[in-house]
């Protein structure tokens, strides 16, 4: 049962909703997660600066009422929109995350730094650097060459780029998190060593 191998996200249970519950309230028994329990929560400890700034900016774009906490209602929503969410939903999703300032563009040192901070807490095995990715991200879809990206740009290219939304969907890929849910807080490898022997 708490294997997501081969299994599609629309196909999520009931009993797997359940399980986000339970260590959701056993995390959090006040129903509302504050950004240190969210740091908590997916077990990120010792994260470098650009790491820490990203997992804020993550709060911030999870907390939907902005009103400092991360409520199951919310926590819901951003799981399901990452996990669930079509590619137009994930894609305004992920430029919210990107647009650290919030001035409704991105330009090369916001993405630079995101990405790098993604890859410190995903641990993704990327061939291309982050600068490397950032270049190819600006050299495809900087329409206007004026070095941001709006939210059209962001969209319209990342979409027609198989490579680049390949690339973004597999640098936010949370299954690892749902996996740690299911497990309650063990990696999956951890898990099987604390498994009983049949």
């Amino acid at each position: 049962m708490g294997n997501m191998d081969g299994k599609t996200v629309e196909e999520l249970s009931t009993t797997e909703c359940h399980q986000w519950y339970k260590k959701f309230m056993t995390e959090c028994p006040s129903g509302q997660l504050t950004l240190y329990e969210f740091k908590q929560f997916f077990g990120l400890k010792n994260l470098s600066p650009a790491a820490n700034k990203y997992v804020e900016q993550m709060f911030e774009v999870f907390d939907f009422n902005k009103d400092g906490y991360i409520d199951f209602m919310e926590y819901v929503a951003a799981l399901s929109l990452v996990l669930k969410g079509k590619v137009d939903q994930k894609l305004r999703w992920y430029f919210k995350l990107y647009d650290v300032d919030g001035n409704g563009c991105i330009d090369r040192a916001e993405l630079l730094n995101i990405i790098k901070a993604i890859r410190s807490i995903n641990r993704c095995n990327e061939k291309m650097s982050a600068e490397e990715f950032t270049d190819m991200v600006f050299d495809k879809i900087d329409i206007n060459g004026d070095g941001e990206l709006s939210l059209e740009e962001f969209m319209e290219g990342v979409q027609k780029d198989e490579v680049l939304l390949d690339i973004l969907t597999r640098s936010l890929d949370l299954t690892h998190i749902v996996r740690l849910i299911q497990n309650d807080g063990k990696n999956p490898h951890e898990a099987e060593q604390d498994a009983p022997a049949a």
